[in-house]
């Protein structure tokens, strides 16, 4: 090490490095969150977040190893910009989301090329920004230490990896939980800010650039506290989802709301009707396993709580023991807060579904139900021929599965893989639907019920909330139709529902 400056030079060298690349890992896992109120958290929008960042990283680093190219203080005061820059851009972010969303989902029917869209337009640049300090702080490092240029060079990598391992670690169990997407961004922003203004110091810049820089400052200071105050459109965000909830009661005398979870609808409860469905799928997994049931108690596992709907309907019938495996517990609490739902004597486990079906070696169930669909985002391993072989080992002899299915009718891909994979685990597999022809380009909503042996009746007619009839798809036809878009069996190793769910050709 040339002398004790030196020494002085590189620790914040590296402090400031670990700091950068701790801010630009939690500016991409909360780019996640800050897209899923508009477009859902699915295979396609972590794709699309890891790949926009990582080009935003590479076209940074390129441009930072031009700007390396200066005189080392002249390249340290230009990067310094560039941090306030990001720093600006950071705090804008969540803004910006919400004006760009609605004129790129109207634009654009497909999903896949919105996430594309939105992700590049809010992500790219503050992605890049955070990107340029790498190569000018390490060959800053690396002429400061001409005795040792090597050490310094592994240093710096170092220290990049443990800033991005702790801003990974940061956003993921302390911010996003925490404080939320917007406050956790104006952290971002005074993170880039500091580094910015310790690289004006190091660089020896004028008292004026630091003037010059607090109209910037300002202005990410007062984006980022502008979104952090604004009112969220979460009622709750959780680890999980941005949980909103929208009051649609027809009156105030008759209470009734509707859960949004991310971008989708997840259900709706009425106060005083605690038995009458508002959804079709709801109204097919309440209406099929109770008359497949008879008037017998019967015990049921639900992998999902959402509103708690048909749980909540068949406590208020006492049809008999409840389990219910629900991952979020604030999804839990809203639907006790706002949903009407009473907890007592309904076993609620917060744990992933399968993971808690798992665990259940001696339990078994007359009735086992399935929400796992929502558009898109889809838990594949809720829908592999590991899992329904699992499902069948939780079910009593005659025991019953129920699972809702959304695909699209003119494609019908995904409905037809997992229609073939549950008829291999279980001797009958029936398709309900609404008894209507379908319209084209349709989302059609599919209930599937797998047993033993088939049900004893074809259709039914229930309020969903407007009285409407149900019927089941014949078999010769089902198979038929199901068989020309040459399904394969889904397993833990190869489950691509996300691509067989996408409305493209």
């Amino acid at each position: 090490m040339s002398s004790p400056r030196g020494k002085i030079w590189l620790f914040l060298l590296i402090g400031l490095q670990a700091l950068v690349s701790a801010a630009s890992l939690v500016v991409e896992i909360v780019a996640g969150r800050v897209l899923a109120p508009y477009v859902g958290m699915s295979i396609y929008t972590w794709t699309s977040v890891i790949a926009v960042v990582l080009a935003g990283f590479s076209a940074g680093h390129w441009l930072g190893g031009r700007i390396a190219e200066r005189p080392v203080r002249n390249a340290l005061a230009f990067t310094g910009w560039i941090l306030i820059a990001a720093a600006v851009l950071s705090g804008i972010a969540v803004t910006l989301m919400r004006l760009l969303a609605g004129p790129v989902m109207t634009a654009t029917t497909d999903p896949v090329w919105a996430i594309v869209v939105l992700t590049s337009g809010v992500f790219f640049l503050p992605s890049l920004m955070a990107g340029v300090p790498a190569p000018v702080l390490t060959h800053a490092a690396i002429t400061t230490t001409l005795e040792k240029p090597a050490r310094a060079l592994g240093a710096m990598f170092a220290s990049g990896a443990v800033g991005a391992i702790a801003g990974t670690l940061l956003a993921g169990f302390l911010f996003i939980p925490w404080l939320g997407t917007s406050s956790t961004l104006v952290i971002v922003s005074l993170a880039y800010i500091a580094a910015g203004l310790v690289l004006f110091a190091m660089s020896r810049a004028a008292l004026r650039r630091y003037t010059l820089a607090l109209p910037l400052v300002l202005v990410a200071l007062g984006m980022g506290t502008y979104s952090a105050g604004r009112a969220s459109p979460c009622h709750v965000e959780s680890q999980y989802y941005c949980i909103r909830v929208a009051d649609v009661s027809p009156s105030r005398d008759e209470p009734v709301n509707l859960m949004v979870l991310d971008h989708l609808s997840h259900g709706t409860s009425a106060k005083n009707h605690p038995r009458v469905m508002f959804t079709a799928f709801t109204a097919m997994l309440d209406e099929v396993a109770r008359r497949r049931m008879g008037d017998r108690l019967f015990s049921a596992f639900f992998i999902g709580g959402g509103t708690y709907s048909v749980p909540r309907a068949w406590a208020d019938r006492d049809t008999g023991p409840i389990t219910v495996a629900e991952i979020d517990p604030e999804v839990t609490g809203t639907a006790r807060e706002l949903f009407w739902f009473e907890p007592e004597g309904i076993e609620i486990v917060h744990q992933d579904a399968r993971y808690a079906l798992q665990a259940r070696t001696g339990a078994r169930y007359d009735v086992v139900v399935g929400d796992a669909f929502g558009d898109i985002a889809v838990p594949e391993h809720l829908v592999t021929r590991e899992f329904f072989e699992l499902v069948r080992s939780r079910l009593t002899e005659d025991g019953l599965f129920l699972m809702n299915v959304i695909d699209f009718v003119d494609k019908l891909d995904a409905l037809a893989a997992i229609h073939l994979t549950l008829s291999q685990v279980f001797p009958s597999v029936e398709i309900w639907t609404e008894a209507i022809p379908p319209k084209p380009g349709q989302q059609r909503v599919f209930v599937l019920a797998a047993s033993r042996t088939p049900s004893p009746f074809d259709d039914f007619t229930v309020r969903a909330p407007e009285l409407t009839r149900f019927a089941v798809l014949a078999d010769g036809f089902a198979r038929q139709v199901l068989a020309a878009r040459d399904p394969f069996v889904l397993t833990d190793d190869f489950s691509p529902v996300d691509r067989l769910l996408s409305g493209g050709p």
